[in-house]
Order: C-alpha cells, then sequence, then structure tokens
C-alpha cells in the first residue's frame, strides 16, 4: 500500500461547521503538517485545489523545500493555465523537490465556481478539453518538439527545454465518476482516483474503470480518497466521529446542499446520495461513515474504529484494486500522528527506517538520581 496523507491549505479545525477548534493554516502550521508526514514515513500528500485554497504549487514549492522523502500530489486545472505553463511548473517543481511531484488532474464540478474563473464550459466540454490538454503536456514532457491542432487548444513547435527527473514525467492521478472523465483517464492516467465510497460500488467502479481502459489498451492502477477516524477502541472512535459534527446544524445542512446541487460533478452526486442531507444512518457500510460530507464537498466518507478494524477496512479496499489510499482527519496534525502510530503497524507499508525511540523518563527522574531505592508509587511510573 501506499499511504498518502492531505495538506489542508484552506484551513483546518477540530470540528466541521464551526470556527471553534479553528486554525490559521499558515505557512508555519503547513510546514509542521508536511514534516510530520515527511518523518512519519507516509508516501506523500495531496494538495486541495480551488478558489479557497492556497495555490498549491506555490505551497508545494515552500514544502519541498522542508521535506527529504514525501512526494506532493499537485493539482493540475485544464482551463485555467496552458499545457506549456503547466509543463513548465511541473518540471520545474519536480528538480527542485529531487524527483517528489505527483500531478493530480481536476477538471472541476462548480459551475459558480469555474464561471468566475472564466470558464463557461459544460461537463463533457470541460473533459474534452482536459484531453487536449494532457495530449500535449505529455508530449511537451518528453523534451521533443511537439505540434497540435485540437478543437479547443493549438500549439505549434512547442518544446519543454528543462526537462522533470522522473520520466517520462511525474504520473498523473484522476478522478471522474462519468463516461466522459473514465474515457479521458483511461487514455492518460496512471492512478484512477474514486472517493471513499462502500466496497460494493468502488468495485464496481474498478471494473467498470478496467474495461474502459482495456477497449483503449490501457491498464491503470486504483486509489482511494478517505478520511479516518481511529481510536484505540471502536468506542472511542464513534464518539469521536460524532464529536467532528457537534456543530452541525440542520440549516448548515441544506444550505450545503443547496451547493451541492449546482455541481454537475458526478462523483459528488455519488457522495451527496450517500446521507441525502440527513444525520439518519450516517454508517452506509460497516465502519464507513458520511458524516463528513454534511458540509465538505468532494470527499465526504470516513473510516471509523478502533486500528485493527481501520487496518482490516483498508485491506478490503485493497483485495477490490486500490493501491494508494489518500487520508485525511480532523485536526490533520495530530491525526497524521495517530493514523501512523496506531495503524501503519498493521499494514503492508514501506516506511523509512527510523531512528530509535528516546526512551521516556518520568519527570520524576531526578528522584531516582538522587535516591537509589524509589517508592513502588513512583517506581511503578519509571
Amino acid at each position: 500500500m501506499k499511504i498518502l496523507w492531505f495538506i489542508p491549505t484552506y484551513g483546518d479545525s477540530r470540528y466541521i461547521g464551526s470556527d471553534i477548534g479553528a486554525r490559521n493554516t499558515d505557512i508555519g502550521y503547513l510546514k509542521q503538517v508536511a514534516q510530520a508526514v515527511d518523518e512519519l514515513g507516509y508516501y506523500g500528500a495531496l494538495l486541495p485545489t480551488g478558489r479557497t485554497c492556497e495555490d498549491s504549487w506555490v505551497i508545494a514549492s515552500a514544502l519541498s523545500q522542508v521535506t527529504k522523502h514525501m512526494k506532493f500530489l499537485v493539482a493540475v486545472r485544464p482551463g485555467l493555465s496552458l499545457p506549456s505553463m503547466a509543463a513548465r511548473l511541473a518540471a520545474s517543481l519536480d528538480r527542485i523537490s529531487n524527483g517528489r511531484v505527483l500531478i493530480n488532474v481536476v477538471a472541476g464540478g462548480d459551475p459558480t465556481e469555474l464561471a468566475a474563473d472564466g470558464i463557461f464550459l459544460n461537463h463533457d466540454e470541460r473533459y474534452a478539453v482536459v484531453d487536449e490538454f494532457l495530449e500535449i503536456w505529455r508530449n511537451l514532457m518528453s523534451g521533443e518538439e511537439f505540434s497540435f491542432n485540437g478543437e479547443y487548444l493549438q500549439a505549434e513547435k512547442a518544446q519543454l527545454f528543462l526537462q522533470s527527473i522522473q520520466k517520462p514525467y511525474p504520473e498523473l492521478y484522476f478522478g471522474g465518476s462519468s463516461s466522459a472523465g473514465m474515457n479521458v483517464a483511461a487514455k492518460h492516467a496512471d492512478v484512477y482516483l474514486t472517493w471513499g465510497e462502500p466496497p460494493a460500488l468502488v468495485e464496481e467502479k474498478i471494473n467498470k474503470m478496467r474495461k474502459v481502459a482495456a477497449l483503449q489498451g490501457k491498464t491503470v492502477r486504483f486509489g482511494i480518497r478517505l478520511h479516518v477516524i481511529v481510536r484505540e477502541t471502536e468506542e472511542a472512535a464513534w464518539s469521536a466521529a460524532n464529536s467532528l459534527i457537534k456543530y452541525v446544524t440542520d440549516e448548515g445542512i441544506q444550505a450545503a446542499l443547496q451547493v451541492f446541487k449546482r455541481f454537475d460533478s458526478e462523483g459528488q452526486k455519488r457522495m451527496t446520495e450517500l446521507h441525502q442531507g440527513s444525520r439518519d444512518n450516517l454508517e452506509i457500510s460497516p465502519n464507513l461513515w458520511a458524516g463528513v460530507g454534511l458540509l465538505r464537498g468532494g470527499a465526504g466518507t470516513a473510516l471509523v474504529g478502533d486500528p485493527h478494524t481501520v487496518a482490516q477496512r483498508l485491506k478490503e479496499y485493497a483485495d477490490l484494486g486500490i493501491e494508494e489510499f489518500i487520508l485525511s482527519g480532523y485536526p490533520h496534525l495530530e491525526e497524521a500522528y495517530r493514523f501512523a502510530e496506531l495503524v501503519f503497524p498493521l499494514l503492508p507499508v514501506n516506511q523509512k527506517e527510523k531512528n530509535v525511540h528516546t526512551p521516556y523518563v518520568s519527570p520524576f527522574g531526578e528522584i531516582k538520581a538522587a535516591q537509589p531505592s524509589l517508592s513502588p508509587e513512583i517506581a511503578q511510573h519509571k
């Protein structure tokens, strides 16, 4: 398994839908999260994209200089940039990070946000642009001179002179639940991503994607985007899940539903259908909880449970063909530690060698130095 975490560039909190416990995710805090990801042995981290986020390329550039091992899954937004500019960005970041870049292709699903950015294409037209964009981008990354004349994009004698470290280019991650999205993903993607739906639905999607890819003579790997709420006991985990949405109001849920309804993203529709705006029956599959999606767009489900249960659920997805897991938890700094410490030992993951742990020394250690014989009450805390 490859386990990635999440860099919360739009804010972080202990609760959803409340300013209580909210944090300022300035560069200092984002460095803390990234360095935790790096030291704990995660494969990498996803940086979100959108008008409410810090720019993922700028933040990844900064964080690449304070980390050593982790990879950065950074968004390319066809339509917001030309493929030539995106190729230069990808190659530059790959060079300065010593080959630690992954590319997340995002077509967008909110017509209101897209219109604000000057994009007035319908759903299938956007994927047609993505197709042409990636055709140019992939050829540019080869370093060869290339010309292209498409319906939406053109390039004449284009060439990328300063190439990436990774060959032929950093791996492409792609999510899209519609037929248009799957067709483009099958043509260009290395890793096809899905949000955290129940295993039966994920299996159905994987099987469909394999058939679509096979028709193009291609194969893809699979990844999933999930939140995690893991505690030492099941009871504590479910208590933490309920606490996460303790400030969510019915008015807030209805407002979020109105926003979700305007999306033309098939993936968002599938996420919303899992809870339908109701707090009832949020456990939509064993240990899979849809409470996050009551207010949050995009990935809206979490695996909830004790370490062994969460590990088992992840392995069930792995048995379906999922190889990469992009996880997150609120707040992201503490939960990165919690998941790594509790669940990593139960999963087949490659972690870099750790230094020997500093042994715990009681705050009363100086008593031991002064008195050879400790009382039983003190000695038991050694």
